[in-house]
């Protein structure tokens, strides 16, 4: 079965591009394009929608919104394409619910995998947007002084949020400290459980911030 997608961007250079690069593969459906956020929640409310693609400077209703209101009010899994002028929104995007965060100068073969990872249930951030989520997150910290809550986790779990807010996978997380992809993973579940947060990248939000 393939996978729908509907394009959310008022370029209509872009979302015709991107049309035409997903349809030229055999597991994506575009089943629409519209030009804002509001009519991106609009029709995911009223059809089934995999995945939404999301620019984030829209008329009437931007996409770190249309995210929001996607994750609360549909199954719809979004994700936003961005530029680098768009760095302020990265981390509003993921506290509210983006699935992934990507360049739109991203190789189209990238964003395909993207959109598939997704769909499967992952989460998918561009080394070089969580490099940017890092350094735009790192003043506050330090500023605000807020550690995590230390009592809350394990030294083991300590370990893995430090590897994840460096990016790391879980195979390299696993390789690093010399346990199973399967362990790496429990871990992760049990540190999601404690923060009630949804994803990986939140984990390293959190850590580098001390807030949730």
């Amino acid at each position: 079965m393939k996978i729908s997608v509907m394009i959310a961007d008022d370029n209509s250079f872009i979302t015709e591009g991107m049309k035409i690069i997903l349809s030229s593969y055999g597991y994506f459906d575009v089943v629409a394009t519209v030009e804002d956020g509001q009519a991106a929640v609009a029709y995911c409310k009223q059809h089934p929608v995999d995945i939404a693609l999301l620019d984030v400077r829209m008329p009437i209703m931007n996409g770190v919104e249309a995210a929001r209101l996607l994750t609360q009010e549909t199954n719809t899994k979004p994700i936003i394409l961005t530029t680098f002028d768009d760095d302020e929104y990265i981390v509003d995007a993921i506290r509210n619910g983006a699935k992934g965060y990507l360049l739109k100068n991203t190789d189209p073969e990238r964003i395909c995998d993207a959109i598939r990872s997704v769909h499967l249930g992952n989460t998918v951030m561009q080394d070089v947007v969580l490099d940017k989520v890092k350094s735009s997150l790192q003043p506050q910290k330090q500023a605000a002084g807020t550690p995590i809550d230390i009592k809350l986790f394990t030294e083991r779990e300590r370990d893995i949020m430090a590897l994840i807010a460096k990016g790391y996978s879980n195979k390299a997380i696993a390789g690093q400290l010399f346990i199973s992809e399967g362990t790496v993973a429990n871990y992760i579940t049990s540190i999601l459980s404690k923060t009630n947060l949804e994803h990986r990248t939140q984990i390293a939000i959190y850590y580098l911030t001390g807030s949730l």
